[in-house]
Order: structure tokens, then C-alpha cells, then sequence
């Protein structure tokens, strides 16, 4: 069976996670029975799958008729044989007790077709414990969605011990036309892959502050504002519930040992109720509704070393282990915890050896099993290699980790590849993009440049401002992360090659300063755009000052960024900010023909031309100089042949740049 023959999903929970996966079925076309234990369960699960997909028409992410024919597709149901009676996949997300989800598949397995695939959305209880309970244990697999479904990008395709190789590839194929991005996890251990690195964080964050070493506010000051991770670690841990953090954490110090010992100051958190934002209580107290306030000058590096040192543990040993390679280990952080980089090469960054010898240190004071270095990670400093292998052929090719270069045709396409983080932007992002123009100005295969963004939300959302906080608020810093935006974005401003911008989502703060040095916008009708500096206390830092007034006008620039508001794409156009307003659906085809247009242009005429206008907008002399020069110079070459030649036969012209 492949991912053709698939085209009945029966979801089993209309939960939180159910009725989200059974949404993001039905989008994707397939036939989907939503079942739960009674019709009222069922029926709340049905009504919030119509609730969201009428907001998401609302929000122009989908069609309304879009979003009619996919509640089409959902059918409520509570007696399990009707559910699974006519299934070819059967996707399990009732709630995280394995005598429960046995319960379920004891019952399943009597009336499920006998070529049905079953998948658990466990988060982290045994693929393979599950699949014995069937006896269908080759086509049985983990596939294990992120909260909210609809939003979350990331799918863990988990391999128990018996699954064949055939079940893994369907399942990742079902994933991929659910508009996911399947990871596969190549071996059952205990939480996979996000959740055997973030539940052991959060834990050791726990172990830190019991042992007092850090208070509260240090480790999630240091998690989230040097880390540059989403949330505090406390934080976190009261968004997901405690309860649940202790529970994963229980599974794996029942399978894997003491070294995953659940800290007292996280059950003690459970006993007494307090889990978290659910409750109003946790680490932080919800019910004046302020929630978590981290503070941003509380960090330390103490904590940081710490944390780094037990997550680069877990990684050295999934690897070890076979469940997964950095690569992969990275991508599904990054995709399902939302951090900046993976933690593979975060770990990397701060040196395997130093993080080794924290381990050692701290495992010979304390003797706690959560510090005793794996063995792969100790071969790995042996051998002076990191997670990503020992640089020594970095500097053979580009590499990037933020951003993608492809080519179709004469246009270099570049894409903000952060879609976890909204592809907003960050030093290392800079980084990349000053090497990426450059790379392509050297490619004479090159005419064009298009920028986009990955995903539908967004081309950029702005600065990654967790990370520019990591700074301790230095104004010498900023002066430099400043002055790095302007140079950087300056380099697409000042590029020979014609630049496009399609836009597609938010296009906020640093996002619009980048799209700003584009020489032609397009942008979907859906996106927003907007300068929201001034209502942090900022101003535009990465020459959105300067540039903006040059597109809109002087007048038209202060209101954008005075008042911080956020504009529909439509009033941008009015603003003369959009060039193109194009469908939610034709934005990346109309972008591409823009910039294959503009890449069958004559080079050399539009190279100077970009040299004259810009030069021209603060000297005007200067700018009808380089004009007059270009003008002259332009008379002499081949492209100038083509083009009258073309024009007297009625041709296009093919410009060789000439």
C-alpha cells in the first residue's frame, strides 16, 4: 500500500490532539471518522474542528469552500467498528496510560481491515510494547503529532522493533501530503527525539534550583534570553502542564534508569495541584492574568553550561544509540520545541570537550547518574569531532542552516528556511545572507535574485528578539547587531542583479527593512506588514529610517513607524510599498515570473541603473553623472544590438549581458 491508496483515516480521541489531527486530515482530502468513547466527547471535537477551520477562512489561510468541504470529509462516531471498519490508516490519540491505549488496540484490532496501518500518537510510551498487542506489528508505527496539530509543522515517525521498512515510508508519505515535515525516529527509545531532549532540560532546570544553585528566575532568564530558546524552561513547563513534563519523565526513569529520576521540586509542584497555566498556578501564578514575567538581566553562566551539558548528553545519545543523527535530531528540535538552532549544534558551538568536563565535574561533586557522560559522547572529544563532524571541510562549500539557495532557471531563489521561528531574523541569519548574495552575484548563471519565506506565515515576522536580548542590553552590542542589519541588507540593496521580495504572511519589523532593499515587492493578499518598533521603545535599526521614505514617501514612513501599526498588503499597495497584490495561492508562481521577467532583462543596462538611482537619492547630481556615463557606455555594447533587432522584428530580445 502506498500513500494513494489511502483514503479513510479513522482518529481514535476527540481530544485536543485528535480532533487537530483529524483537521489536518481532512484538509489534505482524506476521508476522516473522528471517534471517541460518547457522543457528547465526539460531537466537542467535531464542533472545535468547524470553529477553527472557520478561522482559519477568516484569516484567509484557506477558502471557505475550502474549509466546507473538509468538514465534509469529518464524520463523528463513537462505536469503534464503524470507526475503523472501512480505515487504511488508523491514527491513536486517546490519552498517555499504556493499559488505556492497549485497551483501545485490543478492541481495534477485531475490526479494522486486515490491511490497515496503525500509528500512536504517543508522545513518548514504547511503539514496540504497543504493537504486541496487535498482530499486525509490522504495520505499526508511532506517529506522533505536535500541539495544536494545525500549526505545529513537526511529525515524529517512530520505528518500533517489529516495523517494516514499507509502513515507515507510508506513514511519512501520509505525513508529507498532510503538509508536514516527518522526521523519522529509526529506533523505540523512550520520549524519541524532542521530548528525550526537552523533558531532561527541564528537569535538570528543576534539579538546579532544588539543589539551589539558580532560583527560578536565572535558569529561565538563561534559558530564554541567552539560550535564545522560546520560553523560559519554567515557563515552558507551565505552558505544557507539569503534570505532563513529571509523567513523560516517570516513563523514562521506570525504563531508563535513575538518570532520569523526576525532581522533587517539579512532583511536589503535581501532588499540590499546581501544574501550570491549566491550574492558574504553577512556577508562575496565572490567575491575575499577567503569567510568566522573565526577566532578561538575570543570567547566568553557570546554569547555562549546566543545561547545555546534560541536553548535549541526550543528543550524544540518541546518536549513539541509532534512533537518530544530528541532522535529523536538530530538525525536529528546532521544528517541535521552536528552538533557534538544534541542539546538536548548539552543543557544538559551546565545544564538546568543555561540556564534557562540566559533566565530569559536576557527576564527581554530586554523584547523580543524569551527569554520567554517555560513551558516544566521550569518543566524539577523543576523536576532537563535534555533533556535525570536525569543520575541516566547512570551508569546501556553503553550508547553510538559515536560509536555502535554489536555483530555477536564471534566479537565484533564496528562502528564509526558519519557518519554527516565523523566519525571523537572527545574527547568524545576517551571516548567511550577506554569503548567499554574494555566492549569487558570482554565479554568471544568475540574473535575478528572488527572496521568499518557508511556509505560509510568514516572510519574516522580524528580529529574533530573544536573541538580540542575549546581549544583557549593551548598547556597543546593539550598535554592532545594528550596523551588521544595515551592511548585510545594504549588500541586496546595492546588488547589480534585479531583487524581488514575495511575500506571503507577516512582514514585520526587521522582515519589512529586509523587503525594503528588494527592488520590487509582491505579496500575497493575506500578508501584513508593518514597522512595530516604537511599541517595544525601538526604533528601526536596520536602515528602515532611511529606506522606507525612499518607497512611500517621508509622510508615509513616520505614520508607518510612529504609530507601529500592522497594514493589510491592499494599503500597502495603495502606499506604492507593494509593486504586485496577488491570490494566497498565486503569490510563489507570480514571484518567480516576476523575477524570471526581470532575469530575461538586458544585465547591463539594469545594472547601472540600479548604480544611478541609488546614488541619486541623496546627490542628484551624482545620480544623473553615473546616468549620463551609463548612457554612453550602453551605446557600445551587443545587448543594445539585440534589443533594436528584436524590436524591428517583433521579437523578444535574448540579452547575453554583453
Amino acid at each position: 500500500m502506498d500513500v494513494d491508496d489511502v483514503e479513510t483515516v479513522a482518529v481514535l480521541g476527540a481530544g485536543n490532539m485528535g480532533h487537530g489531527i483529524a483537521e489536518v486530515a481532512a484538509l489534505a482530502g482524506f476521508d476522516v471518522n473522528l471517534r471517541d468513547i460518547n457522543e457528547e466527547f465526539v460531537q466537542n471535537g467535531y464542533d472545535q474542528i468547524e470553529w477553527s477551520l472557520g478561522k482559519l477562512a477568516e484569516k484567509d489561510q484557506i477558502s471557505e469552500s475550502d474549509a466546507d468541504a473538509a468538514l465534509d470529509r469529518v464524520t463523528p462516531v463513537v462505536p469503534v467498528e464503524d470507526a475503523v471498519a472501512d480505515a487504511d490508516l488508523v491514527i491513536e490519540a486517546v490519552p498517555e496510560k499504556m493499559d488505556i491505549k492497549k485497551d483501545v488496540y485490543a478492541e481495534v484490532e477485531e475490526s479494522a481491515p486486515d490491511h490497515a496501518v496503525f500509528a500512536s500518537n504517543t508522545s513518548s510510551l514504547s511503539i514496540t510494547e504497543l504493537s504486541e498487542v496487535t498482530d499486525r506489528e509490522e504495520r505499526f508505527c508511532g506517529m506522533h503529532f505536535f500541539n495544536p496539530p494545525v500549526r505545529m509543522q513537526l511529525v515524529e515517525v517512530i520505528s518500533g522493533a517489529h516495523t517494516a521498512d514499507e509502513t515507515m515510508d507510508l506513514v511519512e508519505d501520509v505525513a508529507e501530503r498532510m503538509g508536514k515535515t516527518a522526521v523519522r525516529v529509526r529506533k523505540d527509545s523512550p520520549g524519541f527525539i524532542v521530548n528525550r531532549v526537552l523533558v531532561p532540560l527541564m528537569n535538570e532546570a528543576a534539579w538546579l534550583v532544588h539543589g539551589g544553585e539558580a532560583t527560578v528566575a536565572s535558569v529561565d532568564s538563561t534559558t530564554k534570553y541567552d539560550m535564545g530558546l522560546p520560553m523560559g524552561s519554567f515557563e515552558l513547563a507551565d505552558q505544557v502542564g507539569i503534570d505532563v513534563g513529571v509523567h513523560v519523565l516517570e516513563y523514562m526513569h521506570e525504563v531508563l534508569g535513575d538518570a532520569y529520576e523526576p525532581c522533587p521540586l517539579l512532583t511536589e509542584k503535581v501532588d499540590n495541584e499546581n501544574l501550570g497555566k491549566k491550574t492558574g498556578t504553577g512556577f508562575y501564578d496565572y490567575e491575575d492574568g499577567s503569567g510568566a514575567e522573565v526577566p532578561s538581566d538575570e543570567v547566568d553562566e553557570d546554569v547555562k553550561h549546566a543545561l547545555l551539558a546534560v541536553m548535549a548528553n541526550e543528543v550524544a545519545g540518541l546518536i549513539g544509540n541509532d534512533v537518530a543523527d544530528a541532522g535529523d535530531i536538530d530538525q525536529a528540535v528546532k521544528l517541535g520545541a521552536g528552538f533557534p538552532d538544534g541542539p546538536a549544534k548548539m552543543a557544538d558551538a559551546a565545544g564538546l570537550d568543555a561540556l564534557l568536563s562540566t559533566l565530569d565535574e559536576r557527576h564527581e561533586e554530586t554523584g547523580a547518574e543524569r551527569y554520567e557522560a554517555v560513551d558516544h559522547l566521550r569518543e566524539l572529544v577523543e576523536e576532537g569531532r563535534g555533533f556535525h563532524g570536525d569543520g575541516d571541510d566547512a570551508g569546501d562549500a556553503v553550508d547553510f542552516e538559515t536560509i536555502r539557495i535554489e536555483r530555477e532557471g536564471r534566479v537565484g531563489h533564496i528562502v528564509l528556511d526558519r519557518p519554527h521561528r516565523m523566519n525571523t531574523i537572527s545574527g547568524e541569519l545576517l551571516d548567511e545572507l550577506g554569503v548567499a548574495i554574494e555566492e549569487l552575484e558570482d554565479d554568471d548563471g544568475v540574473r535575478a535574485v528572488l527572496v521568499t519565506g518557508e511556509g505560509e506565515r510568514a516572510f519574516s515576522a522580524g528580529a529574533d528578539v530573544q536573541s538580540m536580548a542575549g546581549g544583557g542590553g549593551d548598547p556597543l552590542q546593539a550598535v554592532e547587531l545594528s550596523r551588521k542589519g544595515q551592511s548585510t541588507f545594504g549588500k541586496f540593496e546595492a546588488s547589480d542583479l534585479p531583487v524581488v521580495a514575495g511575500i506571503d504572511g507577516y512582514c514585520l519589523g526587521g522582515g519589512m527593512e529586509f523587503a525594503t532593499c528588494a527592488d520590487m515587492r509582491v505579496a500575497s493578499e493575506r500578508s501584513e506588514l508593518g514597522q512595530p518598533e516604537h511599541n517595544l521603545g525601538l526604533l528601526p535599526g536596520w536602515g528602515g529610517t532611511q529606506r522606507l521614505r525612499h518607497i512611500v514617501g517621508e509622510g508615509r514612513a513616520k505614520e508607518i513607524i510612529f504609530t507601529g501599526d500592522r497594514y493589510d498588503a491592499e494599503t500597502m499597495a495603495d502606499y506604492g510599498f507593494i509593486n504586485e497584490l496577488v491570490a494566497n495561492d498565486e503569490l510563489e508562481e507570480a514571484a518567480m515570473d516576476l523575477a524570471q521577467d526581470l532575469a530575461a532583462g538586458p544585465p547591463v543596462a539594469q545594472r547601472y541603473t540600479k548604480r544611478a538611482m541609488l546614488a541619486g537619492r541623496d546627490d542628484t547630481d551624482a545620480g544623473l553623472e553615473i546616468e549620463a556615463q551609463a548612457f554612453g557606455q550602453l551605446m557600445n555594447t551587443e545587448d543594445l544590438m539585440e534589443g533594436v533587432m528584436a524590436f524591428m522584428s517583433d521579437e523578444e530580445p535574448e540579452f547575453e549581458g554583453k
